[in-house]
């Protein structure tokens, strides 16, 4: 009888060949039929052969392979980092605001009615746990030239209500993160990064995610890596993982991994809450909690995609690259990202900014790179004040949000994931060149330079 090593074997050269056959591309590019998507899947036969294996030994749950990616992330991030894993870049940043409410962090927790600073340029899920917490974001602008916040921009918005920040490095450029975290400190604020666009960007030699208390990752799709659905806390100090598991774990105040028990030793000889003496560990709950647990097929993906990593983030600055020296021309018509010397991005997509000058709106440019099949996408929210979510409820402005209104008129990008061939970087260009030659036409001239000389009001006032 055959053992199950040389079964596994045979499933490999199985998944390799049938890998082969049913998803490596083979097909020609057609341009203006073929669609360039903005991001990407790009795996092989080896993330196909871990979710087999994970999935044959039907553990399902967090196992062996949850603590292998936990462990190789903590080391890739180069830092002495804790790593809870949990099933979306969403729920990490719910997990982190939630785990500044705990009352183990005493003086130093979160109550209803705080502040906490953000930007109005971004993701939604980036400020949607500060209202699901009852929280107050306060939000603020950002550079026009760099789409991040600066340390001028949070230190003016500070209150004495203010008990922290979440920000995000916007689509993979780093904010100023040494020098905001080193506000924070000086100002016993939380800081928590959100790191889901910027995988492998780094500020002055360090990993973007390593400056804050907090940090969060989403590996989506779209995103730098991916297990389909997926997403990681990271911290330093251990006690805030310990409350992060707690929250992401129903809110129980048992730490032992899936399937153990008794870490603690003391399984039935404690006192917790009004709970009779020697009440089970394993079902005192400490926090109002969810379950926003991985699933162990994911995290085998997430082994195998995080090997390949380092070859992605070359792929994205390489392909960036290739958009910033043949679309630089057009200066006259576009701004671009700029970022300093020390900062090495993991560029998300491309940003163009459509200036003031231009004879065209961005819809005008939207509109003719999808029709030729060229996805392209808006910076998230736009300015998320103006979002119907937000309407109506308790936050405060801090400043006046012009440039982040910007952004929400004139500001689209398109993708550098690594799955783009050089011909498809080429096309983009060329469509971009052919819609400047050629102009919108004498009626869309005339709509657009309407829509770029009436500037859009504020949907709230700041103070």
């Amino acid at each position: 009888m055959r053992n199950k090593e040389s079964i596994l074997r045979e499933i490999e050269k199985l998944t390799k060949r049938y890998y082969e056959k049913a998803h490596k591309e083979n097909g020609e590019f057609i341009p203006g039929e073929t669609k360039i998507p903005y991001a990407g899947r790009i795996f092989d036969e080896q993330e196909i052969y871990q979710a087999v294996v994970a999935s044959l030994e039907f553990w399902l749950t967090e196992g062996r392979f949850v603590k292998e990616f936990e462990k190789e992330f903590s080391l890739y991030l180069g830092a002495s980092q804790s790593v809870c894993l949990t099933n979306s870049g969403s729920s990490a940043n719910l997990l982190a605001v939630s785990a500044l409410t705990s009352p183990l962090l005493k003086d130093r927790a979160v109550k209803p009615g705080d502040e906490i600073i953000t930007t109005a340029a971004g993701f939604p899920t980036t400020i949607n746990p500060i209202f699901q917490n009852q929280l107050i974001p306060v939000f603020i602008d950002v550079d026009p030239l760099t789409y991040n916040t600066t340390v001028e921009r949070v230190e003016r918005a500070i209150s004495p209500k203010t008990k922290g920040l979440i920000l995000a490095h916007t689509l993979g450029f780093p904010f100023p993160a040494k020098e905001i975290a080193g506000l924070a400190r000086k100002r016993g604020l939380w800081l928590i990064e959100d790191t889901c666009d910027a995988l492998g960007a780094e500020y002055q030699g360090e990993k973007a995610g390593t400056f804050g208390d907090l940090a969060t990752f989403s590996f989506y799709p779209p995103h730098h890596i991916t297990m389909g659905e997926g997403g990681a806390v990271v911290m330093k100090d251990r006690s805030l993982w310990k409350i992060i598991r707690s929250f992401r774990d129903w809110g129980r105040d048992c730490w032992c991994d899936t399937g153990k028990s008794n870490t603690c030793g003391k399984r039935f000889g404690s006192q917790y809450g009004e709970l009779p003496f020697g009440y089970d560990h394993k079902y005192v709950y400490s926090h109002i909690g969810y379950n926003l647990k991985l699933t162990e097929p994911q995290a085998a993906i997430g082994v195998a995609q995080l090997k390949k990593l380092p070859r992605f983030v070359l792929a994205r600055r390489a392909n960036f690259d290739f958009f910033l020296k043949n679309l630089s021309r057009y200066k006259d018509f576009f701004s671009f990202a700029r970022f300093a010397a020390g900062i090495r991005p993991n560029p998300f997509g491309f940003l163009l900014t459509i200036s003031e000058q231009a004879p065209f709106a961005k819809n005008d440019l939207v509109c003719f790179l999808e029709e030729r099949k060229i996805e392209t996408r808006q910076l998230f929210a736009g300015n998320a004040t103006c979002q119907p979510a937000y309407l109506g409820k308790n936050f405060r402005i801090a400043e006046s949000l012009t440039n982040t209104d910007r952004i929400m008129r004139q500001t689209l990008w398109f993708g550098v994931y690594p799955g783009l061939k050089k011909i498809h970087l080429e096309y983009i260009v060329e469509s971009i060149e052919e819609f400047i030659q050629q102009g919108p036409g004498p009626e869309k001239l005339v709509e657009s330079r309407k829509i770029l000389s009436n500037a859009a009001n504020n949907c709230q006032t700041w103070e």
